[in-house]
This record gives structure tokens, sequence and C-alpha cells, in this order.
């Protein structure tokens, strides 16, 4: 039928298929709206630059890989169980996934990370550092990256919350991806 073939092609090992289309489902709400497709245009620049993975001694960038999000369909969806929030802070993860899928090397499993970013890249401020201290220490998770606008405020967490943490701040993406996906390679499998 006519709204089968409109419809978006599932991302497969290949790659995935469709005409480069970004959509959003789920429990978003304007704000993370946004900061989805910001994430979007900040991924596809650093694709086209600087991808996890690239060697920059090797030369110019694989154009399967820069030309990811302009050939694949992307389907970004936010689960009824997500928490609500009054600000944007998941565009630092929405870039490191979005990376991730494109160039098939995996993100570091022991780094949770939060910040907005501005179209330029830039790491913004964000709320909510203790409670995402919190969370990221009873997941088990040993490196955190925050905005650098967020020092003061883990700076003034209690000693405990702090301990056994290794934590980085970021002014820039570039920042946060030397983190995120630092001695990982591509994946076995991967496109």
């Amino acid at each position: 039928s006519e709204d089968d073939a409109a419809a978006p092609k599932p991302l497969t090992g290949g790659g995935g298929g469709g005409g480069g289309r970004f959509m959003t489902t789920g429990q978003m709400g304007s704000v993370m709206e946004e900061s989805s497709r910001i994430a979007i245009s900040v991924a596809r620049r650093i694709l086209s630059t600087t991808p996890p993975g690239h060697d920059a001694d090797s030369g110019a960038v694989d154009r399967a890989v820069a030309d990811f999000f302009d050939i694949a369909d992307i389907h970004m969806h936010v689960p009824e169980g997500a928490t609500p929030k009054d600000g944007p802070s998941a565009g630092v993860t929405m870039i490191t996934a979005l990376l991730s899928l494109a160039t098939g090397v995996p993100c570091r499993a022991d780094v949770a990370m939060t910040g907005e970013v501005s179209l330029t890249g830039m790491v913004l401020p964000v709320g909510g550092i203790k409670e995402k201290t919190i969370a990221a220490r009873r997941a088990g998770v040993s490196t955190l990256v925050f905005p650098v606008g967020n020092k003061a405020d883990f700076e003034e967490l209690p000693d405990y919350l702090k301990d056994e943490v290794e934590v980085h701040f970021a002014s820039h993406y570039a920042d946060v991806q030397a983190v995120a996906f630092k001695g990982m390679t591509k994946a076995e499998g991967a496109p």
C-alpha cells in the first residue's frame, strides 16, 4: 500500500535503508524534541570530520560513515516510563548514541553522561547533578561526564558521593566523545 511505502524502514545490520529521515516518538515533549533535532545536526557534522574510531592520520573520513544520516532512516523513541524533565539534559547522550549507531563503535559501558548541547557543540549546564550522581553510583557506573558549567555543583557534593568515581567536565562535545569512546573499536559484525 501507499502507507507502507512511506513508512520508515527499520535499521538492519547493514546500516538500514530509507532516505535519511529522522523521527521521534514517545514521551519527549517539545524540549526533548528540540534536543533530538540539535543532536542529529551535531552528530552529522562530527561524522563528516572526526567520527569515533577514525584515525586522523589515515586521511579522509569513510564516506559511508559520513553519509550515514543521509542514507539511513533514524527513529528515536523515548519510552513512556521516561522521567519527565523540566529542562533539557540528554543532548550529549543522544549524540553519543547516534554516533555509535552510525560508526559501529560502542560507547564505554562504564560511562554515564549528562548535558545539553548547542548547535555548535558546546555542552551546556543542567540541573540535578546530585540526583544524577546518586543514580550513576547505584547503577555501578565508575565514570561520569558533566558539563564544565556544573563543576561547582559536583564539587559541593558530599565526599561519599564523589569517592570512587572518575569525573570529567566537558565544555564541548569533543570532550564527551573523547571519554565515551576512549579505547573502543568498531564492534565485530558492525556495518
